[in-house]
């Protein structure tokens, strides 16, 4: 039984449309299976995503260039993406703290003295942007007065020769 070329080649062409069209059967994954995973997946919460034809559009603002690149990391492990469109920015840096504001010691004496017009036995002066009290106070009184002063921005409240009733 002797094969001709032109079977051979029947029987390969065969063998070779069976296996593309076995291949080919794989189950196409669907667009709204792809974005159900994306929101699933709890590293992604705070970026926005789109799908479209296995398509993946990336969108929202990250802390970093590594949560970036980790968004996208994640989005092309997941079965039936094609692509990454990543468009996330990076989020600028905290402003720097506010500078601590420490007044002169000409409005701190003057603030002194309207903190302290209500209560006659305490007296307070300022040094270097430091208020020294001394005198004699009562426990509700201090809290008030320590309010006060501290309103007035100095560097520091020194205490330690007042007397609390």
């Amino acid at each position: 039984m002797k094969r001709t070329f032109h079977q051979l080649l029947q029987v390969f062409l065969l063998v070779a449309l069976v296996s593309v069209t076995a291949v080919s059967c794989k189950p196409k994954i669907k667009d709204s299976d792809i974005e159900a995973k994306i929101q699933a997946n709890t590293a992604l919460s705070d970026i926005a995503t789109s799908v479209k034809d296995g398509v993946v559009t990336l969108s929202g603002e990250v802390k970093d260039e590594a949560a970036k690149s980790m968004a996208e990391t994640v989005v092309k492990g997941i079965e039936g993406v094609k692509q990454v469109i990543n468009n996330c920015t990076i989020a600028p840096p905290p402003p720097p703290p506010a500078p601590v504001e420490i007044a002169a010691d000409d409005p701190l004496t003057k603030g002194i003295a309207d903190a302290l017009k209500d209560y006659p036995t305490v007296k307070a002066t300022a040094a270097d942007g430091v208020i020294t009290v001394t005198g004699e106070t009562t426990k509700a009184n201090w809290k008030k007065i320590k309010i006060a002063l501290d309103a007035l921005h100095p560097k520091k409240v020194t205490a330690t020769d007042l007397k609390i009733k």
